[in-house]
């Protein structure tokens, strides 16, 4: 390409999406390099998902540019980028009654040829899958049968297994309880570590963003408000810019990390109205 970028991660080239004639996104220029823990934060309809969804090539724009590895990412074949990029919904669902392994297992296809049966590596790396999130228990269980955080615990392992370089998540730990939040988290950022991995996460709850991530996005009405490091962009402003409530960030000395606290509006009173 010529420009110099870091040709093993993302880039972004003035990406603008419309969706039904309604602007989503606007002129978003970005770059990603491997190896952090990214952290997509922003109000609802800012544009997190349709972010995500262009980054993992399932959407399209007419304008802008999305280069991953220095290939535009709508040159990939589908069974190729699923060898590279692994994604995590906000709400998986799944009507079949397959096994907890089985839809683990799934994670393992782009891998196979065609025509051919998973071997001994493959069930290993469910099998490591499985115990990563804390799921090995469930194993026989019917994911029908599962409650929604249960199913949520599966899709984070099925995408795992996957072994992908790239996982994107999109809000996936919304329905979890903390114990379980803090361990996938935990678990994927020691994948960023000890592998290089790159994670890019869409997230709610900005304590777990200050907790885990190495970079924040804030999104506000489809455009970039502000990126960088989380310990230079989580900042009173751009929380009152992006969210529009006031809050004080300082360093919490038992987690280790920035801790975001809010003022509490007053009773009787709606910080929409």
């Amino acid at each position: 390409m010529g420009n110099g970028i870091d040709q093993q991660g993302f880039l972004l080239q003035n990406l603008s999406f419309d969706y039904e004639g309604v602007a989503v996104l606007h002129d978003i220029s970005l770059e990603l390099p491997p190896g952090r823990f990214y952290g997509i934060v922003g109000p609802n309809g800012c544009g997190k998902t349709t972010l995500l969804d262009l980054l993992t090539g399932s959407r399209r724009s007419r304008r802008g540019q999305v280069w991953f590895r220095g290939r535009e990412i709508g040159s990939y074949r589908r069974r190729r980028l699923a060898r590279e990029l692994a994604l995590v919904p906000q709400e998986y669902a799944i009507g079949f009654a397959f096994t907890v392994e089985e839809v683990v297992l799934m994670g393992r296809h782009p891998h196979l040829p065609r025509f051919a049966q998973p071997g001994p590596a493959d069930w290993r790396l469910v099998e490591e899958a499985m115990a990563e999130i804390g799921i090995d228990h469930l194993r026989r269980r019917l994911v029908t049968e599962l409650s929604g955080g249960e199913k949520q615990r599966v899709a984070v392992a099925r995408a795992l297994a996957q072994q992908t370089p790239v996982l994107l998540l999109d809000e996936a730990t919304a329905s979890l309880d903390v114990r379980y939040s803090l361990g996938i988290l935990g678990a994927l950022a020691q994948r960023v570590r000890r592998r290089g991995d790159t994670v890019i996460a869409v997230l709610h709850d900005l304590n777990l963003a200050a907790s885990f991530c190495d970079q924040l996005l804030f999104l506000h009405r489809g455009r970039i408000a502000d990126f960088g490091p989380t310990d230079q962009v989580l900042t009173p402003a751009n929380i009152r810019r992006v969210f529009g409530v006031e809050s004080a960030v300082d360093f919490d000395g038992f987690s280790g990390r920035q801790r975001v606290s809010f003022r509490l509006e007053q009773e009787g009173t709606c910080p929409l109205a």
